[in-house]
């Protein structure tokens, strides 16, 4: 079969690979069908994903047909579509038993530190196996693993309606929030550079918009929270430039919560914190949250229809991630096609 391995940073290549063979009685053989381009894979072609190993077949937006069954599998059968959690943990070490297994002390993170899905064929246990929608396209299908890291991100955040919400960042990661965020029922700020975004935030459900290119955005964002500041804020632009912005403008008792994996130093200090007693939480990946996705699917409350921007066919992979580096500010998600 053929796969798009990183082999260090920026150079990425098409291979031939072995095609992949049940290893255990309960697992199956997905055909992929469709795969996103994340910020994280992207940061691993750039070499600047702290986590990442190389040589590693990327990709972990992964949707497909299940192929070939084990002889103990009774959770999906073959010609299934499905999507697949990219989240391998132990289940024995103190987070995982505690309900946390995204931050497990072991994780593998399929496309991060094994292979993952910009391939043609993955093997995967069908514990790991989530059956579509019918009226989803396989590229719709690929939004709902952004979309469970949007309803991991908010569950950290306890977000409620009594909350004003501030969303730094408006591109996929923003969007997904945003998307989740709005069935709380909290007043929603989002802010970005690009108008065009910012315009697709308005249309998406957020109360107000701040183009910090032009505006003087903390003032802005004091106005609109009447001096006080959001009681949330959510950084999805993870610059080393955000979090002490956020930790400024966030109201005394508010949340704070951060999902870069940048090893930049970034000048905050304890005070910023401390005044304000402010939580200052992480949300990594998700946590068996693709169920809560597809319930939310499911009850007509999420549409995951025109999210995708653009589409490469695999062969053309590379193209892709050199299109995403130009930085076109009419990209949103782009999604390879099996």
């Amino acid at each position: 079969m053929k796969a798009a391995i990183v082999n260090e940073p920026y150079r990425m290549e098409v291979i031939q690979m072995d095609n992949p063979t049940l290893e255990s009685e309960t697992e199956v053989i997905i055909k992929i069908k469709a795969a996103g381009i994340c910020g994280s894979d992207v940061h691993i072609f750039h070499g600047t994903n702290a986590v990442a190993t190389y040589p590693r077949v990327i990709g972990h937006e992964m949707v497909g047909v299940v192929e070939e069954v084990g002889q103990k599998v009774d959770k999906v059968k073959k010609g299934d579509r499905v999507i697949v959690d990219q989240v391998i943990n132990c289940g024995e070490c103190y987070a995982c038993k505690i309900g946390r297994g995204n931050v497990c002390q072991d994780l593998k993170v399929r496309g991060v530190h094994v292979h993952g899905g910009f391939r043609e064929y993955i093997n995967v246990d069908q514990e790991d196996c989530y059956i579509l929608p019918d009226k989803l396209s396989f590229e719709d299908a690929v939004m709902i693993e952004p979309s469970t890291i949007a309803v991991q991100c908010i569950k950290r955040a306890e977000l409620n309606k009594e909350d004003t919400l501030l969303i730094l960042g408006a591109g996929a990661l923003g969007s997904s929030i945003l998307r989740i965020a709005r069935l709380s029922g909290a007043k929603i700020i989002v802010a970005d550079i690009f108008k065009d975004k910012l315009e697709d935030a308005l249309k998406a459900g957020a109360d107000y918009v701040i183009d910090m290119s032009e505006e003087y955005p903390e003032k802005k964002i004091r106005e609109i929270t009447g001096g006080y500041g959001p009681t949330v804020s959510i950084d999805a632009a993870c610059t080393k430039e955000t979090l002490p912005f956020l930790l400024d403008v966030t109201g005394n008792a508010g949340r704070v919560i951060t999902m870069g994996f940048s090893e930049e130093l970034s000048p905050i200090t304890q005070l910023k914190i401390t005044a304000k007693e402010l939580d200052v939480r992480g949300s990594r990946l998700q946590n068996k949250r693709f169920q809560d996705v597809l319930d939310l699917i499911a009850e007509g409350k999420l549409d995951l229809s025109g999210s995708i921007s653009h589409t490469f066919d695999f062969s053309e992979i590379i193209d892709a991630f050199k299109f995403i580096d130009s930085r076109d500010p009419s990209i949103r998600k782009v999604v390879i096609t099996f």
